[in-house]
C-alpha cells in the first residue's frame, strides 16, 4: 500500500485558503509544501510602578467548531485491504437480427461467443498527515485561577486540533476537484490556449459570449459578472449541460466512454461570486426566477486561494501541475463552475484517529491526531468545466 505524507502540502494549502498569500502558488498535486505557525509572547506591566505584572481579569477561550464549506464528496470506505478497484464495461454494439432476413439453405450459427468489454481501474494511493499536541499535568496550572478554567483551556487546545483537521480536509477536497478541473482543461486545450472554441468538456463562456457580441464590443472577465445578459447566457448554458448529461454520450468525459449522469448523481460546484451575481443581477429582475435559476449547487468562495482581498482574478484561478503528470501545468483564470458525476472524483476511506503516550519523567502526555484518506479522479466519468478566461494563455 502506497502511503504519502502530505503534512507540508496541507499547511501550504491552508496559507492560501486563509488569505496569507496575496498570489496563488503553482501547486504540484503530487507533492506538498509546509507553512509554520507564529506565536506572539508579551508581558504587560502596570502604568504606575511599571514593575507589577498585570493580572488577567477575564479569560475568553476561542473554541468554535469549524464545519468547513467544501463540497461533499467523501464516500464510504473499507476497513480491510488497501486497493480501491473500480470496474466498468463498454456498452455492446448492436448486430443484425437475422430472424427477419432468412435465406433458404444458409446456416445460422448460434454458438458464437460474445466476450463483454470490461475494464478495471485500481487506486492504491493514500495521503496522510498528523497533528501532534502535548498536554502537561501540572505546568499550566499557574496560569489559571481554578480547575474549570484549566479544563476549558485544554478543551480549546483539542478544539483547535479539530479545526485544523477540518480545514485540512476541506483543502484536500478542493485540491481533488481542482485536479479534475485541470485534467479536463488540459485534455481539451493543452497548457496554453484557452481561447474560444466549441469544446464541450471545458467551456470558455466569456470567449463564446464575446464572439456573439462581435469585434469591438467585447467585455472583460470582471465586467461579465455585472452584465445581466452574460449572466443569463452563462446560467442557461450551465442548465443546458446539466440536462445533456442525463443522456448517454461520449462527449463529456476525457476517456470518451459512453456515460450518462442523472440529476441525483450530478455534483455541481459554483464559484460564490458567480452565484451571487446570478442572485443579485438576474433573479431579482425575473418574475419567474425558476426559469433562469441555476440547479442546486455547492458554493465555494475560491478554488485554490483567496489572495489578500478576494479579487475574482485570484479566487477564480486554478494553478496546478496535473495529478497524472507533474511535468504539465494548467493555469486558468475565471473558473465559475464545474459539473461532475459523483463517480468522477471523491475521497474514500477517510479515517481520523488519535494515539497518545504519557511521559512520566517530565509529566506530560503527547497526542498524535492522525488523518488518512484516498483521493481519486476518474476521467472516464463526466466532468464539464465553465470558465471566463479573457486572453489565450493568460
Amino acid at each position: 500500500m502506497l502511503v504519502k505524507q502530505v503534512a507540508t502540502f496541507v499547511n501550504d494549502a491552508i496559507s492560501q485558503v486563509v488569505g496569507e498569500e496575496a498570489t496563488l502558488l503553482t501547486e504540484d498535486l503530487s507533492n506538498v509544501v509546509a507553512v509554520g505557525t507564529a506565536v506572539f509572547n508579551a508581558t504587560s506591566y502596570d502604568k504606575f510602578t511599571k514593575a507589577l505584572v498585570d493580572r488577567i481579569g477575564k479569560t475568553i477561550f476561542v473554541d468554535r467548531k469549524y464545519e468547513g464549506i467544501a463540497p461533499s464528496v467523501i464516500y464510504d470506505g473499507f476497513e480491510y485491504g488497501a486497493v480501491l478497484e473500480k470496474i466498468g464495461g463498454d456498452i455492446p454494439e448492436a448486430t443484425e437480427n437475422e430472424t427477419w432476413d432468412l435465406v433458404g439453405g444458409q446456416s445460422y450459427d448460434p454458438n458464437v461467443f460474445y466476450a463483454p468489454s470490461v475494464y478495471a481501474k485500481f487506486y492504491n494511493h493514500y495521503i496522510t498527515f498528523e497533528i501532534p499536541l502535548s498536554v502537561t499535568d501540572k505546568q499550566a496550572k499557574s496560569a489559571f485561577s481554578n480547575a474549570q478554567e484549566l479544563t476549558r483551556f485544554v478543551s480549546m487546545l483539542f478544539g483547535n486540533v479539530d479545526k485544523a483537521l477540518s480545514l485540512a480536509m476541506e483543502s484536500l477536497v478542493m485540491r481533488t476537484i481542482n485536479g479534475a478541473v485541470a485534467e479536463t482543461i488540459y485534455a481539451s486545450y493543452g497548457s496554453a490556449d484557452y481561447g474560444a472554441s466549441s469544446k464541450v468538456k471545458a467551456r470558455n463562456l466569456l470567449q463564446e459570449w464575446n464572439a456573439k457580441l462581435g469585434q469591438g464590443n467585447e467585455i472583460t472577465m470582471k465586467a461579465a459578472l455585472e452584465d445581466k445578459d452574460f449572466i443569463r447566457f452563462a446560467s442557461v448554458e450551465i442548465m443546458k449541460v446539466a440536462t445533456r448529461l442525463k443522456k448517454m454520450s461520449t462527449l463529456f468525459n476525457v476517456g470518451g466512454k459512453k456515460r450518462f449522469t442523472p440529476m441525483d448523481k450530478l455534483k455541481i460546484v459554483l464559484h460564490g461570486d458567480f452565484e451571487a451575481a446570478a442572485t443579485g443581477y438576474l433573479y431579482s429582475d425575473t418574475f419567474h426566477e425558476d426559469y433562469v435559476k441555476l440547479p442546486k449547487a455547492d458554493i465555494v468562495p475560491f478554488w485554490q486561494g483567496s489572495g489578500d482581498d478576494y479579487d475574482f482574478e485570484v479566487s477564480s484561478e486554478i494553478k496546478v501541475n496535473l495529478p497524472s503528470d507533474a511535468t504539465k501545468t494548467v493555469d486558468v483564470k475565471g473558473v465559475i463552475g464545474v459539473l461532475f458525476d459523483e463517480e468522477a472524483l471523491g475521497v474514500l476511506n477517510f479515517e481520523r484517529y488519535t494515539t497518545s503516550d504519557y511521559n512520566g519523567k517530565a509529566e506530560f502526555t503527547n497526542y498524535w491526531h492522525k488523518q488518512k484518506s484516498c483521493h481519486f479522479i476518474d476521467m472516464n466519468e463526466n466532468i464539464v468545466v465553465f470558465f471566463l478566461q479573457e486572453e489565450a494563455g493568460e
